[in-house]
C-alpha cells in the first residue's frame, strides 16, 4: 500500500484518538496524523459479532467494572476525557486475545464503558480476521511514544502527550526502550523526573467495542447514553 504516513493514537477511533488527530491534522499539515486505513465497514452486526460483543461485555464487566480494577490489573491511564465521555487506560500488551483487550475506557466516575482490542501491524499487514468480526471494522494506527507528565510543583498529572516514532528516533531515542531523556532533548519536558510513565504505542490494527450497551451499536464512536 506504499509508504505509511506516521500517525499516533489516543483511543476512541479508536475513539479518542481519531478525534484528537483530526484537530491536530488541521494544525500540523503536511504531517499526516490520521489513520492510514480508517474503518471501511459500518453496517449492522452479524450473528458472530453479536456473540463476540455479548461475550466480552459480560466478561469485561465482571473483571474490570471500575477504573480501580483496571489499574490493579496493570492498566495505566494515559488520556484525558474525550468528547465521547471516555478516559483510556492501556496495559502495553498490544497483541490482544479475545479476553484481554489492550485498552479499557471509563467515564469520569470510573465506570467501564468499553475496550480496544489490537493486533500488531508488523505481524498482520492485512486487516485482521478474528472472532467473527468484519475486517472492515479495524482501524490502523502508526507507532508513536506516549508519556504522562507530572507538574513538579503540584504533582498534578497531565495526559494526551505523544511524539511520533520517526521524530523520537531522530532525537536519538529508542523505541523499544523509550526514555524521558529523549523528551528533554526534544524540549517536551523540563526534566526526566517530570515523566512518571513513558511507553511506545506501536503500529497496530485497532478495534473499539462498547461494553456499556449502546443504542448506536457496539462499534460506534459515540454512545448517546454517555454524557461527557
Amino acid at each position: 500500500m506504499g509508504a505509511r504516513a506516521p500517525l499516533p493514537y489516543n483511543r476512541s477511533m479508536t475513539k479518542h484518538f481519531v478525534r484528537l488527530l483530526l484537530a491536530v491534522a488541521v494544525l500540523a499539515a503536511p504531517a499526516r496524523v490520521l489513520a492510514d486505513q480508517d474503518a471501511t465497514y459500518h453496517g449492522a452486526m452479524s450473528a458472530s459479532e453479536k456473540t463476540f460483543v455479548a461475550t466480552i461485555q459480560a466478561d469485561l464487566m465482571k473483571q474490570y467494572p471500575t477504573a480501580a480494577d483496571a489499574e490493579k490489573a496493570g492498566y495505566v491511564r494515559y488520556t484525558n476525557e474525550d468528547d465521547s465521555g471516555s478516559i483510556s487506560y492501556a496495559n502495553m500488551h498490544w497483541q490482544s486475545d479475545s479476553k484481554h483487550p489492550s485498552q479499557l475506557w471509563y467515564d469520569k466516575n470510573g465506570n467501564l464503558l468499553g475496550a480496544d482490542f489490537s493486533v500488531l501491524y508488523d505481524g498482520s499487514p492485512s486487516r485482521p480476521t478474528l472472532w467473527g468480526i468484519n475486517p472492515g471494522r479495524w482501524v490502523e494506527f502508526d507507532g508513536h511514544v506516549h508519556y504522562i507528565e507530572r507538574d513538579p510543583a503540584t504533582g498534578k498529572l497531565t495526559y494526551d502527550h505523544w511524539v511520533m516514532n520517526p521524530k523520537f528516533l531522530a532525537a536519538g531515542g529508542s523505541i523499544t526502550q523509550p526514555s524521558a531523556v529523549t523528551l528533554v532533548a526534544l524540549k517536551k519536558v523540563p526534566s526526566t523526573s517530570s515523566v512518571p510513565t513513558i511507553f511506545e504505542f506501536p503500529s497496530i490494527w485497532d478495534l473499539i467495542v462498547w461494553v456499556k450497551p449502546n443504542p448506536s451499536g457496539a462499534f460506534a464512536n459515540k454512545n448517546p447514553t454517555v454524557t461527557p
